[in-house]
C-alpha cells in the first residue's frame, strides 16, 4: 500500500474506534460527535482507495462527489452512495448549533460507516480485523489539485 494511502487508513480507523466507542457511552450520549465522526472516517477510506489508485482529488467533505472520482476504479461502489450522502451531511450539520443528531442518526451511523468501511478495507487488501500500519517517520505532503488565484 502506498505510505500516504496508509496514513489515511490509520486516520479513518481513529475516527471509526472514537465513533464506536462514543456510541456506546449511555452516561452523557453525543450523537453529533458519533455522526461527525462517521462521516471523517468514511472520508479518509474513500481518499485512501483514491490515493491507492492514482486519482488525485480535490479538499472536500462531500462524499458523493469523492465516490464519482472513485466510480471508474470501483464501479460497484455506486451501491454506497445512499450512505455516503447521508454521512455527507454530518461533516458540518451537527457540529453547529441549530442541529442536533439523535441517537438513533448514530447508531445508523456508525452501521453505515462500518459497511463503507469493511468494503474500503477488502478492496485496499487489509484483513477485517488488522489495524496495524507503519507510518513512515517523516510525514509525506499532502497534496491535492490547488486552485488559481
Amino acid at each position: 500500500m502506498r505510505p500516504l494511502a496508509a496514513e489515511w487508513v490509520c486516520k479513518a480507523e481513529e475516527d471509526f474506534a472514537g465513533a464506536k466507542h462514543l456510541a456506546r457511552v449511555r452516561k452523557q450520549p453525543m450523537p453529533n460527535l458519533v455522526c461527525y465522526l462517521c462521516q471523517q472516517c468514511a472520508e479518509k477510506y474513500l481518499k485512501a482507495r483514491l490515493q491507492e489508485a492514482g486519482v488525485l482529488f480535490p479538499k472536500t467533505h462531500n462524499l458523493e462527489e469523492l465516490l464519482d472520482l472513485l466510480l471508474p476504479v470501483e464501479p460497484l461502489w455506486e451501491s454506497l452512495r445512499p450512505a455516503l450522502a447521508q454521512l455527507t451531511d454530518y461533516a458540518v450539520e451537527f457540529r453547529y448549533p441549530g442541529e442536533n443528531a439523535t441517537e438513533a442518526q448514530a447508531k445508523r451511523a456508525v452501521d453505515s460507516c462500518g459497511v463503507i468501511r469493511q468494503v474500503a478495507r477488502r478492496s485496499l487488501g487489509l484483513e477485517s480485523g488488522q489495524q496495524e500500519f507503519r507510518v513512515r517517520e517523516r510525514p509525506v505532503a499532502y497534496r491535492t489539485k490547488r486552485r488559481k488565484t
